[in-house]
């Protein structure tokens, strides 16, 4: 499955961010992000690249989205909240 997670940009370093994702602070590569980004965007990442600028506007409803899915997959066996966290801690 290819899933990406949202985060939000705490530094820029040339080709390389440090995003912050729940408490998860990870450098990613953004080579191949859709436009440029600066500190306090929120990004989508896949396994360690930047894919794309989350819009402002829709900042909001993508996080609560993913909030939702991790809260309601803590006790559950879901493939999908699998791959959110292992995402986040950058094992896949």
């Amino acid at each position: 499955m290819c899933l990406g997670v949202p985060g939000r940009v705490i530094e820029v370093h040339d080709c390389t961010a440090t995003v912050d994702f729940w408490g998860v602070r990870k450098e990613v590569r953004l080579d191949i992000v859709d436009e440029p980004v600066a500190p306090g965007d929120y990004i989508l990442n896949h396994v360690g690249f930047a894919i794309r600028r989350i819009a402002p506007e829709s900042v909001g409803e993508t996080l609560a989205l993913y909030e939702m899915l991790l809260r309601e997959g803590e006790n559950a066996d879901d493939l999908m909240t699998s791959d959110v966290r292992a995402e986040i801690a950058g094992t896949v």
